[in-house]
């Protein structure tokens, strides 16, 4: 089953946030339980000349300028079941290999047909072509979901739903979105996504077992980069789970 790529979302620039690694952020409209529209980001990881994009986001025209000015897209990852809507359309744009968590690709939360398979689904040992990186994949949890950790920089980790750190609502948060998620929890800083726990239901030793991994800085799908001490700032939360 395919279907029509959805149209390009508001975005910002592209801005790197550590060498050879680079961040945008953009929207994401939800028709139900009604209507919102809150950001999230991606990452683009450069390795050389080839470029690989986590929790992807469909640029405009301009956008997409200037993610060609980086690079060739090569690789698209996706860390979250919730997420990878926008995955085909690089897909067809570039040709480039989809690497999933093991989640089907439906519309929605997981309603109809699956619209889209990835090529391949990554576990704990997938070797993806980044130098020093390795997926920590939760065993637990309802739906797909793992974070990309980088051997660099003191430790990259890159999250889709787990890690979020939203200390406020950004520009491309619609009024309404404003006043649910903060009543639901969402906007807090180093956060762990409190719909994520709610839906995914992972055992609680499983996320105290991401502090067994060393990492200074945090990309998230969902909210501000956290860069330098971020395993001392999620670690409260983190804890607590």
């Amino acid at each position: 089953m395919t279907r029509e790529h959805p149209d390009a979302q508001a975005h910002g620039d592209i801005s790197e946030v550590l060498p050879g690694l680079h961040f945008v952020t953009g929207s994401m409209q939800m028709k139900a339980p009604l209507p919102t529209r809150f950001s999230r980001n991606m990452t683009i990881i450069a390795n050389g000349s080839d470029l690989t994009l986590v929790n992807t986001l469909r640029l405009s025209e301009k956008g997409l300028a200037a993610l060609d000015q980086l690079g060739s897209v090569k690789h698209v990852i996706r860390l979250a079941g919730f997420h990878g809507v926008d995955d085909p359309f690089y897909a067809d744009r570039y040709g480039a290999k989809v690497w999933s968590v093991d989640a089907p690709y439906k519309a929605g939360f997981g309603e109809g047909e699956p619209y889209f398979e990835a090529h391949e689904i990554v576990a704990a040992d997938t070797q993806i072509p980044i130098p020093g990186a390795q997926f920590f994949v939760f065993q637990s949890t309802r739906t797909g979901e793992a974070l990309l950790h980088l051997d660099r920089d003191g430790g990259v980790l890159i999250s889709g739903d787990c890690l979020q750190n939203w200390a406020r609502a950004d520009r491309f948060f619609s009024l309404p979105a404003r006043i649910l998620m903060r009543f639901m929890g969402f906007i807090k800083a180093h956060n762990v996504g409190p719909g994520w726990l709610k839906t995914a239901k992972p055992d609680p030793a499983e996320v105290r077992s991401l502090l067994k991994l060393e990492f200074e800085h945090v990309l998230p799908a969902h909210g501000s980069p956290v860069l330098g001490n971020a395993k001392a700032h999620y670690t409260p939360t983190i804890s607590a789970v």
